[in-house]
């Protein structure tokens, strides 16, 4: 009996997760490897990255080749851009995202970890905690995942000694400490041969936790952890003003998705920025009516009360209001290759509003690798810095570490309509 059907027979809900580390860590190995053992690999997907092993002389099947889908990744063995695999159980689906090593490419890794709920932090069982982990570490810390799993790898080249895994543990908990990282768990595997990854293997008998594959099982679902306040950026007012429907004639419904918490029919809301009240009449999904809607639904609101609302505007429960913020504290990550430019006039697209931004000042840049403030005047790719930006109208936020969706925003170019920068309010 494999380790699958070992598993229970319920839903656990959506979880998103990633992997990062140092260059040749694994990760890619890791995902293949996931990928192979719980059977989710097409037939002819098998059967093309086995030729490709096979013309590289491999005598086994390179794993890795199922995430690394750039020519240029396969070619160097490096990882560029964020390869995003998706699976299931049957208890649980999972998005997979595969990031970047380098240090060139933090902006595709803050990308990828803007939207996961777990990381896995593979460290090289040889090579131990290395500036790169430490790098991951902070940012995936930074950008509020929640659960950090620390996986050491490649133990079957060090003969699956526990005296290193114990060691890279004891060094990784001392420099977690003084991160402030609390929920992180450690496991050993070898993602080459399948130990510990879906099933447990036989030469790590010396561990008795739980495999990866049942740790990912069990860790909370995103919204799961704490009670979150209803948010609603509206995307679009629906009104079809169809002459032949009488129904369809006054009919005014509020498009978007919630964001976080959740909304039922009688409920007192509060549109923002006017401040105007009402209560929800109706909540439709796909045309039917529905007397709840929860968090990542996309839905209609209809209220009770004819009011001017347009896109960009939101909708809060009346007991439950964010600040209107005009001018934010955040640390923004820049994307872009052109430096930013503090005389300069940017957008700022924070849910489904956009308000023009400018550069109050910059508080420091971080250096990612010694975690080192240092001061600067602009912003090259890549570059993460604590700034302060001044608004032309308000947003409504909360700080990011309560609230993902109204905690995070992105700047954008004018001129250009590019994405510049992405950044977390708090």
């Amino acid at each position: 009996m494999s380790a699958l059907e070992n598993l229970p027979d319920t839903d656990h809900g959506l979880l998103r997760f990633l992997t990062c580390g140092s260059v040749d860590d694994g990760k890619s190995t890791l995902i293949g490897r996931l990928l192979f053992d719980t059977k989710t690999i097409l037939a002819d997907t098998l059967n093309a990255i086995e030729k490709t092993s096979a013309k590289r002389g491999m005598s086994a099947v390179d794993l890795s080749l199922l995430t690394d889908g750039l020519q240029a990744e396969r070619e160097q063995g490096i990882t560029i851009d964020v390869a995003y695999r998706y699976f299931s159980t049957g208890t649980r689906k999972y998005i997979i995202a595969d990031a970047p090593g380098h240090e060139q490419y933090t902006r595709n890794m803050v990308t990828a970890a803007s939207t996961a709920n777990l990381a896995i932090i593979l460290i090289d069982a040889r090579k131990g905690v290395l500036t790169q982990t430490r790098r991951h570490s902070y940012l995936a810390s930074l950008v509020g995942i929640p659960h950090l799993l620390v996986a050491v790898n490649k133990l079957d080249l060090v003969d699956y000694d526990q005296a290193v895994f114990d060691r890279i543990k004891a060094d990784y908990l001392a420099f977690a400490a003084k991160l402030g990282i609390k929920d992180v768990r450690f496991i050993p595997l070898s993602a080459l041969n399948g130990d510990m990854i879906v099933d447990r293997g036989e030469r790590l008998d010396w561990y008795d936790g739980p495999t990866l594959l049942e740790i990912l099982e069990t860790v909370p679902a995103a919204h799961t952890e704490q009670a979150e306040d209803f948010r609603f950026p509206v995307q679009f007012v629906c009104r079809p003003q169809d002459s032949a429907n009488p129904e369809l004639h006054d009919y005014r419904g509020f498009m978007g998705r919630v964001e976080s918490g959740d909304i039922a029919v009688g409920d007192a809301v509060t549109v923002l920025p006017s401040g105007r009240t009402s209560t929800v009449k109706d909540i439709q999904i796909g045309g039917a009516s529905r007397t709840t809607a929860i968090h990542e639904q996309s839905v209609a609101l209809l209220l009770a009360d004819e009011i001017d609302i347009s896109r960009g505007d939101m909708i809060v429960k009346s007991a439950e209001q964010p600040e209107a913020l005009k001018q934010i504290d955040a640390t923004l990550c820049w994307l872009s290759e052109t430096p930013l430019s503090p005389a300069r006039t940017y957008l700022l697209r924070h849910t489904t509003r956009e308000v023009k931004a400018k550069v109050a000042k910059i508080d420091y840049r971080l250096d990612v690798n010694t975690l080192e403030h240092e001061a600067v005047t602009t912003l090259a790719m890549n570059d993460i810095a604590r700034l302060t930006l001044k608004l032309a109208q308000p947003v409504f936020a909360d700080p990011y570490a309560e609230n993902r969706a109204t905690g995070a925003f992105i700047i954008i170019d004018e001129s250009t309509n590019n994405t510049v920068g992405a950044g977390m309010i708090g």
